[in-house]
């Protein structure tokens, strides 16, 4: 509960405001603990009609874990950019690279009563369609998958895929709705973690 209680504490008392991100639910905890971090807070704002992703990065080391805690009601198309830019800031500053640090989004796991991490270090974002090539997964905002094609529910998805004869692993492509909500996204992430037996999914594409 410590992490949630800085968390918490820094969102009614930072700033001179108050602020609140309101983050995803899970009801496991993919990683517990994370040491020697900097917060990055992704906030849920709203102009006139408009929604914005307001960024809150002037606590990140370059050379910690950072952890970005983002507005589950926030869609990917908005948020996607903004951690892009900050990927892609932490990659190329060479003078305080460190090269053991990691980036976990942040969500609350709702039976462990717990802050819990998803990390994403590895993974590069393309705002694209993939070439059409290996085993293509498109998580759509309407909680469905289509693999290949072929649309499943996704609490049928582990077992399609453990059902298909592969000779070799293949490449497997991750595409995700940009209009789907972060919360779903954090969602899809946790479930798709059981596919890493099949093949290490680097990139992903929002679209």
């Amino acid at each position: 509960m410590k992490y949630f209680t800085l968390i918490i504490a820094f969102l009614l008392f930072s700033c001179e405001k108050k602020e609140d991100v309101l983050l995803p639910k899970s009801n496991v905890s993919i990683v517990k603990d994370v040491q020697d971090h900097s917060p990055i807070y992704i906030f849920f704002k709203t102009e006139g009609k408009d929604t914005i992703a307001d960024v809150n990065r002037k606590n990140s080391i370059i050379s910690t874990n950072w952890l970005f805690n983002i507005d589950k009601r926030l869609p990917l198309k908005l948020v996607i950019p903004e951690v892009m830019k900050l990927q892609e800031k932490k990659r190329a500053d060479s003078a305080h690279k460190n090269e053991d640090a990691e980036n976990y989004y942040s969500y609350a796991d709702s039976i462990g009563k717990n802050l819990a991490f998803l990390p994403f270090t590895k993974v590069y974002y393309k705002t694209e369609k993939p070439k059409s090539e290996g085993l293509t997964l498109f998580f759509k905002k309407n909680q469905t998958v289509e693999v290949n094609q072929q649309v499943l529910k996704k609490e049928e998805l582990l077992n399609y895929i453990a059902s298909l004869d592969f000779a070799v692993k293949p490449k497997m492509q991750f595409c995700f709705d940009k209009n789907m909500s972060f919360d779903a996204y954090i969602q899809n992430k946790i479930l798709v973690q059981k596919l890493e037996s099949f093949a290490e999914v680097t990139e992903e594409y929002i679209f």
